[in-house]
């Protein structure tokens, strides 16, 4: 055995009562609140709190004579915020986390974190919103690959998707009345089609939420070079650092971010507004010699291989274009975060985020055509960039374009926050219904689900760099996840409808499946006409591998397969559960091994211990020299004649040629168990602990190592008794005056 086994330090006197502690007098009432400690408190009785939902209300009980009464009672206790560090460097690590995440909230207040519909629309609508930026380049650049002639049937796709975004909006407005508690895809799903389409759904749903961080992200940098073109090379750069912004806002929680993101958001939304507003005057009303409808002269070849128009060429601009739609869902999913009357704002905000992004869709459809724009063959400038260009001009005399990109930048920056709402309210479902690690349940000191947060940012981080910031690149595997979860949900809502039957079922069930056929056509045209895209990733088996929707279809049944596992996990665990001691206080016999390696103060307290709990305590020591047995034997006699205890504990010695500590000790253990199997097993073990963390070095950690061995005992129980180095520290001149008080 070693120091970091039995310690080293002197010998020490026997620990004293807590000062200013006496007995309380039984007759005497306690004072209805008191002090324990900075941080805790006993609350008083029949005092009521607010819970975390509307509506929730508990009563705190406490009936109690005092906290060292012996009478039965029920006690209370609130843990208060903590104290500041002791250390220097703790109270550098607080300060900052301070600074950056804010004070920690209680759980009580969670009911005032909720959002107004003006925030709401902010912090839930981003992402959709700033689709506005992207949607019509992206129809664009597939139906340039057929030349000129192809690019007149932007204006009848724009059409379709708008239609396509009211039957979902509408949809999605049912859904929100049918499930108020918060109807994302999942539940949904899971409720009405099963785990399986449920788990379906809530694959599609998170690795659409990390694509939208993504492309939100790469487009919003894209917004910002092409203002700005000197700042191209330093695109992912950039990207990662708008990621690390957003993660921070987050993590201070629901309602500062929606404070945070709400000016840009209506920055944006009134700049577009104000430059199709200006774009539609020039072009229909002063007849601007620019909007003559004719497509600027551009290279199909510049785009890649040329293409034969036909209905799969349509279909693939039209999936292109469908992004726009991606973070309809969000409100829907998000109705627990609004404020009360929860329903009705959510609905109310989803009508007017669908207005406004289909107005600002279908006004940049049409001003594009009609100005004859074409995307940038290099991606650069942005097709808004350049229709903002036409109609306002560009260059120091002409501020508001400005205005449009920095808003477009940070609108596209910010629509990542959508994502951030519901990622992390997603996973922590998913870690409730045990298909998740339940760590991501945790919520930070700002009631964020920080572990959520914190994965979601590496996730998009991680796909921000594969694919080096490039929108286009990514577009291609970013709808065929939102359109699963969109069918699947609107698919169990007809189910949910025709189960309950309530007034106007029928009408409310043919909205929901006349959204889920719509978005079921969707998915599978983003699917198909999506597969192979983009740029090579990497080379495989001497072919170049290249992105595409098939990446998406393929992780989601990984996905479903790995949440199966978690559950299984889980159930077997609950299932093994079993009590491996006895659960009747009278029917556990302890048989209690404490190692030791010398007899000093630490093997003494550590024995005096196992013996209060047990009269059968066996101390075992493990040398490889048998003269250091020899005189452990001797000094054990000697010891043993002025200390009563020790003569009603066995010693065992165990020599260890080999020098091997762990391994005998184990090996003892596992004979004792052998030959009293009934009996609970107990081991008992010393541990020095020094007085500061570097002085960890300068001991072995033979209890550390003892400890993880024995963790996958079944039924044997492990005890620590700690010998701490205070002489210096604070605490321990306050326990050595008040023994010196007493004595």
């Amino acid at each position: 055995m070693t120091d970091q086994l039995h310690g080293d330090g002197p010998e020490r006197p026997a620990r004293p009562a807590p000062v200013g502690y006496s007995p309380p007098a039984p007759a005497a009432a306690p004072p209805p609140r008191r002090r324990l400690r900075p941080d805790l408190e006993i609350k008083d009785a029949g005092e009521v709190h607010r819970g975390a939902h509307p509506g929730d209300r508990y009563v705190r009980i406490s009936a109690r004579t005092d906290i060292r009464g012996r009478a039965p009672r029920f006690e209370g206790w609130t843990a208060r915020e903590p104290e500041p560090p002791k250390t220097a460097a703790g109270r550098m690590g607080r300060a900052i986390k301070r600074a950056l995440i804010g004070r920690p909230l209680a759980s009580s207040q969670a009911i005032h974190e909720r959002l107004t519909k003006v925030k709401a629309l902010a912090i839930l609508s981003s992402d959709a919103l700033s689709s506005v930026a992207y949607a019509t380049e992206e129809t664009l650049l597939v139906l340039v690959l057929a030349g000129a002639g192809a690019l007149k049937l932007d204006l009848g796709i724009g059409v379709a998707i708008a239609l396509l975004l009211a039957i979902v909006a509408f949809s999605y407005r049912q859904t929100i009345f049918g499930y108020p508690s918060g109807g994302g895809s999942y539940i949904v799903a899971s409720d009405n089609l099963g785990p399986i389409p449920g788990l379906t759904a809530a694959a599609a749903l998170l690795i659409d939420y990390v694509l939208t961080v993504a492309v939100s992200v790469s487009a919003g940098v894209l917004a910002l070079t092409s203002a700005v073109p000197a700042l191209v090379p330093y695109t992912v750069p950039l990207g990662l650092f708008c990621i690390l912004l957003i993660m921070v806002g987050n993590l201070r929680g629901i309602r500062e971010s929606g404070t945070i993101f709400a000016a840009p958001t209506y920055l944006f939304i009134g700049a577009m507004l104000l430059m199709l507003g200006i774009g539609f005057v020039r072009a229909f009303v002063l007849h601007d010699p620019a909007a003559t409808g004719v497509p600027r002269p551009f290279n199909p070849r510049d785009y890649g291989v040329p293409q034969t128009l036909g209905i799969f060429l349509v279909l693939q601009a039209f999936s292109s274009g469908c992004s726009a739609m991606t973070g309809t869902e969000a409100i829907s999913n998000g109705v627990p975060a609004f404020k009360p009357p929860e329903a009705r704002n959510a609905a109310t905000t989803l009508l007017w985020m669908a207005g406004l992004l289909g107005t600002m869709f279908l006004g940049t459809t049409i001003l594009a055509h009609q100005y004859g724009l074409v995307p940038a063959p290099s991606g650069n400038p942005s097709l808004l960039s350049q229709l903002t260009e036409e109609v306002v001009g560009r260059g120091w005399f002409h501020p508001f374009y400005y205005v449009v990109q920095v808003a477009t930048l940070l609108v596209l920056v910010l629509a990542a926050n959508t994502s951030y709402a519901d990622f992390p309210r997603l996973a922590s479902i998913l870690a409730r219904d045990r298909f998740a690690p339940k760590l991501f349940g945790f919520r930070g000191d700002r009631l964020a689900f920080t572990v959520g947060i914190a994965a979601l940012s590496v996730f998009a981080a991680i796909l921000l760099v594969i694919f080096g910031g490039d929108t286009s690149a990514l577009i291609p595997l970013y709808a065929v996840g939102v359109f699963v979860s969109f069918t699947l949900s609107q698919a169990g809502m007809v189910a949910h409808w025709r189960r309950e039957r309530g007034r106007g079922w029928a009408t409310k069930a043919a909205v929901n499946g006349v959204g889920a056929v719509a978005t079921g056509i969707v998915a599978i045209i983003a699917g198909a006409t999506k597969l192979i895209s983009g740029e090579p990733l990497f080379r495989a088996f001497g072919h170049n591998v290249h992105a595409g929707s098939w990446i998406v279809i393929v992780l989601i049944p990984l996905l479903i397969a790995l949440f199966l596992a978690i559950h299984r996990h889980y159930a077997r665990a609950a299932e093994e559960l079993a009590a491996e001691t006895p659960v009747d206080p009278d029917a556990i016999r302890h048989t209690v091994i404490v190692p030791i390696a010398a007899l000093n103060r630490v093997a003494l307290q550590t024995l005096a211990y196992a013996r209060s709990i047990s009269a059968d305590v066996t101390a075992v020591h493990v040398d490889e020299d048998p003269d250091a047995i020899a005189a452990l034997r001797e000094a054990w006699g000697r010891k043993a004649q002025g200390t009563p205890f020790l003569r009603d504990v066995r010693l065992v010695t165990i020599e260890s040629p080999y020098r091997a500590l762990t391994g005998p000790l184990l090996a003892y253990i596992d004979e004792m168990d052998r030959h009293d199997p009934a009996d609970t097993l107990t081991v008992v073990l010393p541990e020095f602990v020094p007085a500061h963390w570097w002085e960890q070095l300068l001991h072995n950690q033979t209890a550390l190592r003892l400890k993880a061995a024995l963790l996958f005992r079944p039924g044997t129980v492990v005890i620590n008794v700690p010998y701490h180095l205070e002489r210096g520290s604070a605490l321990g001149k306050a326990r050595a005056g008040a023994g010196a008080r007493r004595g």
